[in-house]
């Protein structure tokens, strides 16, 4: 059971989180991720720390968290894409049938798909689609923006795990996305 305290004001997770089955899954892309690895596996451990503080950090949703974390960019590397959420979505698709947990599908989906959505995922309340797409957005902002998780827990979060790169890749995924798709560089992107 996490502990929990009062931080700036906010309650919020006593410390950061070690998603080691995030870890776990991860050690099976290493190949593919090549040396992105390091960057992609920090990025995801954020993102995961970040869900799991916005959705209560109950237990239960651990597990679905670092899947679709581990998953939910995949697809830049594994289809050497920037049109990416489709082969996420798959990937996890394909791993949770693996698993037997078919029943998980279309949660996970939804929180790769609507991960980059401009505006609140209002699908299924129940399900971490919208607790997802704040941490993605809390990370990519580099934590500019909170969505009122405290300063210093977001600070510590993304202390605990380095950038290693991850924006620096972005960025020029982007700019060579733009410069081959010029009316449409931000496939991912919805309103």
């Amino acid at each position: 059971m996490r502990n929990w305290r009062v931080r700036s004001g906010r309650i919020a997770p006593a410390s950061v989180f070690e998603p080691r089955l995030l870890d776990g899954l991860m050690a099976s892309w290493r190949e593919v991720l090549g040396e992105d690895y390091e960057a992609y596996r920090n990025h995801c451990r954020r993102v995961f720390n970040f869900c799991f503080a916005l959705s209560g950090s109950r237990p239960e949703q651990e597990e679905k968290i670092a899947v679709a974390a581990v998953f939910h960019d995949l697809g830049i590397w594994s289809a050497a894409t920037f049109d990416y959420l489709a082969p996420s979505q798959e990937l996890a698709r394909d791993y949770l049938e693996s698993l037997g947990k078919t029943e998980w599908q279309e949660e996970i989906a939804a929180m790769i798909g609507e991960h980059h959505k401009l505006t609140p995922v209002k699908r299924n309340p129940l399900w971490l689609a919208e607790p997802f797409r704040r941490a993605d957005l809390i990370d990519i902002s580099i934590g500019l923006i909170k969505f009122r998780l405290p300063d210093d827990f977001v600070a510590e979060v993304l202390d605990a795990y380095p950038n290693a790169g991850f924006h620096k890749k972005l960025l020029a995924l982007s700019f060579e996305r733009f410069m081959s798709h010029p009316f449409n560089p931000l496939p991912m992107v919805k309103l």
